[in-house]
């Protein structure tokens, strides 16, 4: 790496508050331009850490494992784990080859990222990942959206937990009006387990029409075991619904101030 001076400090202080001003700006042009995200990761994030090994301005940059991890502009918390090579969303057929990598998991793992901006320890029930479909987003880049769980879906899941098995199910009660497939999944992480797979595999019709398809996973501790609560939804027209599950989260994270 070359050696710094006075001058270099100062360029690299001035790149690093354009390169915030360009994620702004781009956040804010999103619905405008869907590739917005694509360009801040591939062009700002990933250019900054090969060249000063800084991710500016996402928060984390893991090039061998292919993905980055951006603060989004909504919510004092929210992150979003995004791959560093293109790949267009919840439908992209990369997600389900073999040794595809398990955004899942890196997205489980930012949590740490995730409880130092909240300040705080965060329970595993308090924290989900979720991921829209083709027709619940404004992004052509994948992204998985890390933030709080909404009190009422935390309410709602707990009380129905005991009906949660190890199988895909519908869920007996909505989620913000809208009605879900569920099933739990146990362990303190991921793992090799992909929740992209786990749905393509036990459902034909989701594998065939995976852009119409949302995913969520919720952190849960089942008889004290840990675990996760996963979710599905599709996209459909009767009744209208974008399948995007983004909308069990919150991002004002008032979940938290149940928790001491």
């Amino acid at each position: 790496m070359q050696r710094r001076t006075p001058i270099h400090s100062a360029l690299r202080l001035g790149a690093i508050f354009l390169t915030g001003l360009a994620w702004i700006a781009a956040s804010r042009a999103s619905a405008a331009d869907p590739n917005a995200l694509w360009n801040v990761v591939h062009d700002l994030c990933v250019t900054d850490v090969r060249l000063s090994g800084s991710p500016a301005p996402c928060s984390k940059v893991d090039l061998p494992h292919g993905y980055a991890v951006l603060k989004d502009i909504r919510g004092d918390t929210q992150l979003l784990l995004i791959p560093t090579d293109r790949v267009t969303g919840i439908e992209d057929t990369k997600l389900l080859a073999a040794n595809s990598p398990n955004y899942w998991q890196a997205a489980w793992d930012a949590r740490l990222i995730f409880e130092k901006r909240a300040g705080r320890p965060v329970p595993r029930e308090a924290l989900g990942l979720a991921i829209n479909s083709l027709y619940g987003r404004t992004q052509n880049q994948l992204h998985i959206h890390i933030d709080c769980v909404r009190p009422s879906v935390q309410r709602t899941l707990a009380a129905s937990q005991a009906r949660i098995g190890e199988r895909w199910s519908d869920l007996d009660v909505p989620l913000t009006g809208h009605h879900y497939r569920v099933r739990r999944l146990m362990g303190a992480d991921f793992g090799a387990r992909d929740p992209f797979k786990l749905l393509a595999e036990a459902d034909p019709d989701a594998r065939a029409g995976m852009a119409r398809e949302t995913l969520v996973a919720i952190g849960a501790s089942f008889a004290g075991k840990p675990g996760f609560i996963l979710l599905s939804d599709h996209a459909s027209l009767m009744p209208l619904d974008k399948a995007a599950g983004e909308e069990l989260l919150d991002h004002s994270c008032a979940v938290l101030g149940a928790h001491p």
